[in-house]
């Protein structure tokens, strides 16, 4: 079990971790890094360039970001020489590697790569989904399922044949996306548990997928809605990277927990308090059925035997939302 103590640290959160069966010291302190993992520029579809972008995440808090226009690698290079600064910002390189098949988007995103990914062309979905996946592997990156609810384009029984996908988009900010589904498709959060009680270990992701900058309303894809909050040792593309790769992280669209404690016996968690905002916490398992609710900041669940997983998301009263990963019994 991990035990973890939290308090304000500049941008982020210290956070004090002591293993179990590990002698009872401090081990190396880890601080929360917000980060949108999914935005577009002028390099593609979006309307403003990389350098506005770039900027924008800054100068609202974030503090990474992955430039993921589609089918090219948008150069960050210049822009962390002029934007980064250590333990406060960075960019991390992306690719939106773009398919289609059968008129259907495939959309898959490449975290930390550092070379355009040329997309494969399958016949069927399953196997077109993991030949991408295996070539953003191949390229040493992360690979995260894109928005399947965006024209309807996937189902949980297109990816139950997909072996080793780490990531998949539980909320995307574009307002074309379909999040929660409806009129017989699954909402993204069922498609997570379908992959999650078929026993697929995959980690649900927040982001903004960003295209406008110019015009700000609800039909607009605008910046700002949705996010990761990473654990890590500090701000380096590597250490970031193995945070989302081993899931320690949570998704938000603006809930912030002020502690989290993840491990083999449950889940305990408290938000930090917004103004007047109440705050119910929903403990899920298999195939999405509500093993529990929690009423204020602060709530647990500890895994019965019967468990085969349980994940939480935090409902503010005002409408945002945060999303933690599943614990498990090894």
């Amino acid at each position: 079990m991990i035990k973890i103590g939290i308090r304000a640290l500049g941008l982020g959160l210290l956070i004090a971790v002591v293993w179990s069966n590990a002698p009872a010291q401090p081990q190396q302190a880890k601080r929360w890094y917000k980060g949108n993992l999914h935005t577009h520029t002028t390099m593609s579809d979006g309307d403003m360039p990389p350098d506005y972008v770039a900027n924008w995440y800054k100068e609202h808090g974030y503090n990474f970001l992955v430039l993921s226009d589609h089918n090219v690698l948008t150069p960050i290079a210049e822009l962390n020489g002029v934007l980064a600064e250590p333990e406060k910002y960075l960019l991390i390189p992306g690719e939106e590697v773009t398919t289609s098949l059968d008129k259907r988007p495939v959309h898959i995103n490449a975290y930390g790569v550092d070379q355009v990914i040329k997309p494969f062309q399958g016949n069927e979905m399953h196997e077109h989904i993991q030949a991408n996946m295996n070539l953003i592997r191949k390229a040493g990156a992360l690979p995260a399922l894109n928005h399947p609810n965006f024209q309807w384009a996937l189902q949980s029984k297109d990816l139950l044949a997909v072996e080793n996908l780490p990531l998949i988009e539980v909320y995307n900010g574009h307002p074309a996306v379909n999040n929660r589904g409806g009129g017989g498709f699954e909402s993204l959060e069922q498609m997570w548990d379908t992959l999650l009680t078929a026993r697929k270990k995959v980690f649900g992701i927040a982001v903004d997928d960003a295209h406008n900058y110019k015009k700000f309303d609800k039909t607009m894809s605008n910046p700002g809605r949705g996010w990761v909050v990473v654990r890590a040792s500090s701000l380096g593309r590597k250490e970031i990277m193995d945070g989302i790769a081993a899931g320690d992280f949570y998704s938000s669209t603006g809930v912030e927990l002020q502690e989290l404690e993840t491990s083999a016996k449950g889940i305990r968690l408290k938000v930090k308090q917004a103004g007047t905002v109440k705050y119910t916490t929903e403990f899920i398992g298999a195939r999405g059925k509500v093993l529990a609710l929690a009423h204020g900041a602060d709530a647990a669940y500890a895994l019965k035997r019967s468990d085969q997983y349980v994940r939480a998301v935090v409902h503010g009263s005002n409408g945002d939302d945060a999303w933690v990963q599943p614990a498990a019994r090894p």
